[in-house]
């Protein structure tokens, strides 16, 4: 599973309160990597009344003051940071069990900045004049490789301005909100929180509550002022980048009243403003919880009742009647480092097939539809679909029963999905006594692990011969006395598969040094044309003028999941979008697309609740 990075910059103000560790810990604790950027205007003021010298100013023709950092003040710069701040931080994150590595960026060069033109300032008299040696500048270069070992080796890296310099130059003193900014794109950080002692960024400033909650490029700033200028230029640094970027506060990451979030493509009209953003959320596996806290706040915002469970799941639902059906999406895609983007009609980016678009529709048409008294409609984003573990998908065949379900995954407007091939999967070690590759007779264990792969392959596809199958990972491993190869052979099964005679045949190949393990064993699911909840699609799809294709597809969902216990639920597949564009750079949905799938969807899910008592 991919561990996601989180870039947080945390000002001197929030780092004297004790919220922000305890926030910051509990995303390590979700498994992500944290990279924390410091700023630092409390310890330099205590580091320089510490050493009884004063801070230098420059006063700018605007009014503004700026700290003056000539290369001889330099050295007392780092060491506040390195004396004052990052020790603290330090201290608090190790009293909560974090591991943590803390230096200034400029550190070994592990970011190197460019420096700002010369400054333009008044003088004591209030004459212009040109400063030239102000050693202020703007991060440029990062280095990756050393940043990322230290965000795999430590649960907290901390850094802190100033940076490197070029060519021997004393370092540069530059803007932690930019550093985190320019960090977050470097890095191809999933998310970039900008955290600030006001709600978000006010468009009043007098009002508290006045919360600007969503800006596009252009927006904030209009609306900011004094440091929050550099925040806001920061949030649109890193929309050159992938993360999704919030401004939060006060001096929180835990309250969304207090988020400014800023998107990166604005949606072409106002009905796929859900799509757009949900789409701009990275929810790799296993980093479901930001866009799951997004989209519990949606719903809350349009009253339905909303929540994240104990999977991780978002459970939205309406109604509170016996009749229950189901939307079952996911909330995961697989791994991406690339922004979502609109280009002329098309939504591209990371999920907006698979299967976001089919979630947002779920989300929209359990927004507007007409629940009966009778009646409940529940819409689920599951967590781990895209991996082998479907925690989610588990979860929900054991606490929510349902007497229908849809799930959400693309298979095209006008097409109805009635089921899935099987999953079976399996581990196998092959291990010989170590030695010279170079012996007489020598069969290394990659050779080993070949040789009965393939025999396990054909023994398998004898059984089900319409299986799919691959090797989808080896990995190898040296030791004293014996080398291990192992493979993961991956079959896709057809729903009339028996998987207890795939089981024997696979394990009939167990022998002194091969091992097999499986690791799953989920049948495939396949519904017939007959039932009531084909015929409320049908319908609408006649409906609609569309003649409808009806398929079973081989891959698998989480219908496969439910359908291990559920053996009396109707179920079918529907989303938007074209399959074959799942896990591909090249993924991209339409918005008439998506339009059809959610008008169409609306129309099957009000007239399954029509349906006569007895006929569901």
């Amino acid at each position: 599973m991919t561990r996601p990075l989180y870039v947080i910059k945390v000002g001197s103000a929030t780092l004297d309160r004790e919220t922000i560790h305890k926030e910051i810990a509990d995303i390590v604790a979700r498994g992500a990597r944290v990279l924390l950027v410091t700023g630092g205007a409390t310890g330099i003021e205590r580091h320089y009344a510490a050493i009884g010298r004063p801070i230098p100013q420059l006063r700018l023709a605007n009014g503004d003051s700026v700290r003056y950092c000539p290369p001889e003040e330099m050295a007392h710069l780092v060491d506040a940071y390195e004396r004052v701040t990052l020790p603290a931080v330090e201290q608090a994150l190790r009293t909560l069990g974090l591991s943590v590595f803390t230096a200034v960026a400029a550190r070994g060069g592990l970011v190197t900045g460019r420096a700002n033109r010369p400054l333009k300032a008044l003088s004591a008299e209030g004459r212009p004049l040109v400063v030239r040696d102000h050693r202020a500048g703007v991060p440029a270069d990062v280095d990756t490789v050393r940043l990322n070992a230290l965000l795999d080796a430590y649960d907290v890296v901390c850094l802190s301005p100033p940076v490197a310099g070029r060519a021997g130059e004393p370092p540069l003193n530059v803007d932690a909100d930019v550093l985190a900014a320019v960090l977050s794109n470097a890095l191809h950080a999933d998310h970039l929180r900008l955290v600030t002692g006001t709600p978000g960024l006010l468009t009043d400033p007098d009002d508290p509550r006045s919360t600007l909650c969503n800006a596009y490029p252009g927006d904030g700033a209009q609306y900011a002022g004094g440091r929050m200028r550099q925040k806001v230029r920061a949030a649109e640094i890193a929309l050159e980048g992938s993360a999704d970027v919030a401004v939060t506060g006060p001096h929180t990451m835990t309250e969304p009243a207090g988020w400014t979030r800023f998107w990166r493509t604005r949606e072409p009209a106002a009905d796929l403003s859900l799509l757009t953003r949900l789409v701009s959320v990275p929810s790799v596996s296993g980093d479901e919880a930001e866009l799951a806290s997004f989209l519990a706040e949606w719903c809350q915002e349009r009253g339905m009742r909303a929540r994240i469970d104990e999977a991780g799941n978002l459970v939205a639902t309406r109604g509170d009647g016996p009749r229950r059906l189901l939307l079952l999406g996911h909330l995961d895609t697989v791994p991406h480092h690339w922004p979502a983007e609109w280009r002329e009609d098309e939504l591209w980016g990371r999920g907006s097939v698979d299967a976001k678009g089919s979630l947002a529709t779920f989300l929209e048409v359990l927004a507007h539809a007409d629940i009966p008294e009778d009646g409940q409609l529940c819409a689920i984003g599951a967590v781990e679909e895209e991996i082998s573990s479907s925690k989610g998908a588990f979860h929900v065949r054991d606490h929510y029963p349902a007497d229908a379900v849809v799930i959400g995954e693309p298979s095209g407007a006008r097409t109805l999905t009635l089921g899935y091939y099987g999953l079976f999967k399996l581990q196998v070690t092959a291990s010989v006594p170590s030695g010279h590759s170079a012996g007489m007779d020598a069969v290394s264990a990659p050779d080993h692990l070949t040789a009965a792969l393939a025999e396990i392959r054909a023994s398998v596809l004898e059984q089900a011969p319409d299986a799919l199958s691959a090797v989808i990972d080896i990995s190898c491993a040296t030791g004293r006395e014996q080398h291990r190869a192992t493979g993961i052979l991956n079959f896709r099964v057809p729903p009339s598969a028996d998987l207890e005679a795939l089981r024997a045949a696979a394990l009939g190949h167990v022998r002194e040094g091969v091992g097999i393990e499986v690791l799953r064993a989920t049948p495939g699911y396949a519904g017939g044309r007959s039932g009531p909840l084909v015929k409320v699609f049908t319908r609408a799809f006649a409906d609609a003028g569309i003649r409808p294709r009806f398929v079973v597809k081989k891959g698998t969902s989480d219908m496969n999941t439910l359908a291990t216990t559920w053996h009396d639920v109707p179920m079918v597949a529907y989303g938007p979008g074209d399959s074959s564009l799942d896990h591909t750079d090249e993924e991209r949905i339409g918005g008439m697309e998506y339009r059809t799938a959610r008008s169409l969807l609306a129309d099957a899910v009000n007239r399954w609740f029509a349906l006569p008592e007895g006929s569901r």
